[in-house]
């Protein structure tokens, strides 16, 4: 108690003679005691910043009164809107899961041919922002709109969320249930149905969630392709009236379908038990011949690849070479450039700091407080970004309107949107560190902020340096919330590429989805090789 009210380091006792185990006992009685003020306040304080824009959107949502909000929901149009976001999210996901076990299972346990290169190609999608693949298709097919032009952009953007959490498990596996499906003479065929897809319930589950939520918020995508989904339709009412409160509504009724979805995943999961049993040596499961079929199956990752890959890139070459013709912007590239950049920088920035308590609190602390706030932080990944944005504007506009369309709101909207990733990264990391050498700090009179600056920020900084990392990335392909919030004058390639293709600028456009795509790639092959999707398949060279 006297260390929680004056931060002062609480007594240690001497351990008596003979004493076995006394750092391990001190690190079990450091975690039972309560969280240290200094990590507690600033962890309170990013759980209220990620929970304040859906907080305030209910507010405003409900701010005229009960029945407005259920005129809005009881519309017709509103129904539709439903229908339509749902059978786009759910034939996007199964599209997904069906490419992404396939390529998986070709990649990991089969002998196709240049397995370990179609590995790395089968991955670079996510370097790809779904308007960029948009742009590219609806520019050189204008023809290809509405529901079969964001069916086919969305899967061809979102599969490679189900590939990698699949092809992980595959390698991780235990053979033996499928060894022993192929002893009952089972075929290769049935062996997998009933032995090996089972095992891989969790990564399915796992990825279907998050590709079925990117299509729920996905908003360049359904925009270009002039599909009107939840985002889409929320953005149009924003901008075409001045009453704001049918805009809240369906912002609300968004977040409510994502927490059913999420919801969903984890009843799926059910309490069945996926892990291995027995402490022997992990196995790899024998790589299956496909013989004459050896070489027909390199089409499904040549189809997927070209589909993916082949035909943005074909557009961004076409379109930028009929720019440059034209005369290349060099000083307005450039500038959206440094604008993504600084933005990004800050966001990564923000992020991080407020990421930093309430990952290490959850490292270090067990209980009920720290579990809490850690969930209260994850408030911002059930929230598609034009959601926050809206509340962000919102809160604005009525109590810091001095702020609004400044860059103080544009990062705060960062922050809460891309909080889990630093903070998933800041637990990882602060968890592996060995806590015995903050005890060994604190019993020789540290104070908790000196031991917090000299040990467990420095134990943890390979993973703040990776999520820090993370989120840079990801503000710097944010468009929604970016498309809204970001100071006037000010344009980033995002909104750039955004402006050029809403007037059919083509030509224009290409050189900021160029750029933004070659700032993408490299981060995105890395992140392959962090999550093992490109590890050198087992059973041979590749």
């Amino acid at each position: 108690m006297t260390e929680l009210l004056t931060g002062a380091p609480a007594p240690a006792s001497a351990p008596p003679a003979g004493s076995a185990e006394p750092g391990r006992r001190a690190v079990r009685a450091g975690r039972r005691s309560r969280p240290p003020l200094l990590l507690v306040v600033p962890a309170c304080l990013t759980a209220a910043i990620a929970l304040l824009p859906m907080l305030y959107l209910a507010v405003r949502a409900f701010e005229q009164g009960a029945g407005v909000v259920g005129d809005v929901l009881l519309r017709e149009r509103t129904l539709r809107l439903l229908i339509r976001s749902l059978l786009l999210a759910g034939a996007v996901t199964t599209a997904c899961l069906v490419i992404g076990v396939a390529l998986a299972w070709l990649t990991v346990r089969s002998d196709l041919p240049w397995r370990r290169g179609w590995a790395v190609v089968a991955a670079l999608p996510l370097a790809v922002p779904t308007y960029v693949a948009g742009f590219a298709w609806i520019s050189l097919l204008p023809r290809l709109s509405g529901f079969l032009g964001a069916f086919v952009v969305l899967t061809a953007c979102s599969y490679p969320y189900v590939l990698l959490p699949v092809a992980a498990a595959l390698r991780r596996m235990d053979p033996a249930g499928e060894e022993v499906a192929r002893s009952l003479g089972l075929s290769p065929w049935q062996a997998f149905r009933r032995a090996t897809l089972p095992q891989l319930r969790p990564a399915l589950a796992a990825g279907g969630l998050l590709v079925a939520l990117y299509a729920l918020s996905d908003f360049g995508a359904v925009s270009i392709m002039r599909f009107d989904a939840f985002t889409r339709v929320i953005y149009t009412s924003y901008r075409s009236s001045f009453d704001r409160t049918p805009a809240a509504v369906l912002g609300l009724l968004l977040v409510a379908v994502t927490l059913v979805l999420v919801w969903l995943e984890a009843r799926s999961r059910g309490r069945a038990s996926y892990s291995r049993v027995g402490r022997g040596g992990a196995r790899v499961g024998a790589t299956v011949r496909l013989g004459r079929l050896r070489l027909p199956a390199v089409i499904v990752p040549v189809a997927v690849a070209t589909l993916s890959l082949g035909v943005p890139a074909a557009a961004l070459l076409y379109w930028t070479s009929v720019g440059v013709r034209g005369g290349f912007p060099a000083l307005d590239v450039g500038g959206a450039a440094l604008t993504t950049l600084t933005f990004a920088a800050l966001g990564a920035l923000a992020t991080t700091v407020l990421a930093v308590p309430v990952g290490v609190l959850a490292a270090r602390r067990s209980g009920r407080l720290p579990r809490l706030l850690e969930r209260a932080s994850w408030a911002g990944h059930a929230l598609p970004g034009i959601v926050v944005a809206f509340a962000l504007v919102f809160l604005s506009v009525r109590y810091a309107f001095p702020l609004y369309q400044r860059t103080p709101v544009l990062v705060l909207a960062y922050a809460v949107l891309f909080l889990p990733l630093a903070v998933g990264a800041v637990h990882a990391s602060a968890a592996q560190s060995p806590p015995g050498l903050e005890e060994v700090a604190r019993s020789t009179g540290a104070r908790p902020l000196a031991v917090l600056r000299r040990v467990t920020l420095p134990l943890a900084a390979p993973g703040i340096a990776a999520g820090a990392v993370l989120v840079f990335l990801t503000c710097m392909k944010e468009l929604p919330a970016t498309l809204l919030l970001q100071p006037l004058g000010s344009q980033t390639l995002a909104t750039r590429l955004w402006t050029e293709t809403g007037v059919a600028a083509y030509s224009a456009a290409a050189p900021y989805a160029a750029l933004l795509v070659l700032l993408s790639a490299v981060p995105t092959y890395l992140l392959g090789v962090r999550t093992g999707a490109l590890d050198r398949p087992p059973g041979g060279r590749g």
